[in-house]
């Protein structure tokens, strides 16, 4: 890849995130993570209506996550979602930064591999749709 694919998602971390302790919730990190992922794949032209048309289901496989510092209530926050490999499938991965500071709080990838839709059957190589939709972002 030529071209960096990424994007930064600005959030506030909201009331109904956090816990007694007034910490996001660890499991509400994947939902912000899917947030900038969705605006990733938009930036690409190839969400998930896209995907689907295409004949292909994209599965996440593998997650990980490093909690290096609580997300709190109100907290500003910047998630950078960047595209780092197409082989074998699609990994992105994220970075959360404290807004004020720049000062980083977690970070994660996922990988994602594509599924036939008809036969159910995982690709072993990347298709040829995601391929050109990279070249096709790196163009302009």
């Amino acid at each position: 890849m030529n071209k960096v694919i990424t994007t930064e998602l600005e959030i506030t971390v909201p009331f109904y995130d956090v816990d007694a302790m007034q910490v996001a919730w660890h499991g509400h990190y994947v939902k912000y993570m899917e947030q900038a992922r969705c605006q990733l794949l938009d930036l690409i032209d190839y969400n998930y209506y896209q995907m689907q048309a295409s004949g292909y289901f994209w599965p996440i496989v593998d997650m990980r996550i490093k909690y290096i510092k609580p997300l709190s209530f109100k907290q500003e926050i910047i998630i950078k979602a960047t595209v780092v490999d197409i082989d074998y499938g699609l990994r992105i991965d994220f970075v959360f930064r404290d807004k004020a500071s720049g000062k980083k709080l977690t970070t994660a990838y996922t990988k994602q591999v594509a599924v036939n839709r008809e036969t159910e059957e995982m690709c072993l190589l990347t298709p040829d749709i995601l391929n050109q939709k990279i070249m096709d972002y790196q163009k302009v």
